[in-house]
């Protein structure tokens, strides 16, 4: 029996700490769904959906992530219903600071007690650990340099918003 894990995000926009994850996921389950989940917390989205789920496909085969890993979006219901749906066991969250561990983890018990799934916290690279999609976001906005911290892919589209 395969392991699946499920990896959900605005990824708005997907950053090389995101890629980080994901590849770190990879290594460990057999099978990943990277998952663009919509959240209401966050407005307004700078990409839409369909152009985030393209631009992490675009990026893990430009970073080369092993593994099967799989890319969709899931905009209405739970996430534990999209779990159940592709037989996954198992929620993979990134996590970047002692903050990020007590906003998720609410949302981990809650999803071990409705469907049976567990959290599992992955730290990204030192390296990546202060970058977020909103930092990001801002940075571009204000005509900064962001390459070192995105995917080529995202880099371009960002230069042509």
């Amino acid at each position: 029996m395969s392991q699946i894990a499920v990896v959900p995000g605005s990824f708005d926009p997907v950053t090389l700490g995101h890629l980080d994850v994901i590849g770190r996921a990879a290594g460990l389950f057999d099978e990943v769904h990277v998952l663009v989940v919509h959240n209401p917390d966050k407005k307004p989205a700078m990409f839409e959906a369909v152009d985030r789920v393209r631009l992490i496909e675009e990026s893990l085969v430009e970073v080369g992530t092993p593994g099967t890993v799989r890319v969709g979006e899931w905009t209405s219901g739970l996430l534990v219903d999209y779990c159940r749906q592709v037989g996954a066991k198992v929620l993979v969250k990134g996590v970047r600071s002692g903050e990020d561990v007590a906003y998720e983890t609410p949302m981990a018990i809650m999803n071990r007690h409705l469907a049976d799934v567990e959290t599992v916290f992955l730290l990204p690279d030192a390296s990546r650990s202060h970058v977020s999609s909103s930092l990001i976001r801002q940075v571009s906005s204000l005509g900064g340099d962001v390459t070192p911290y995105v995917p080529k892919a995202v880099a371009t589209a960002l230069a042509a918003r």
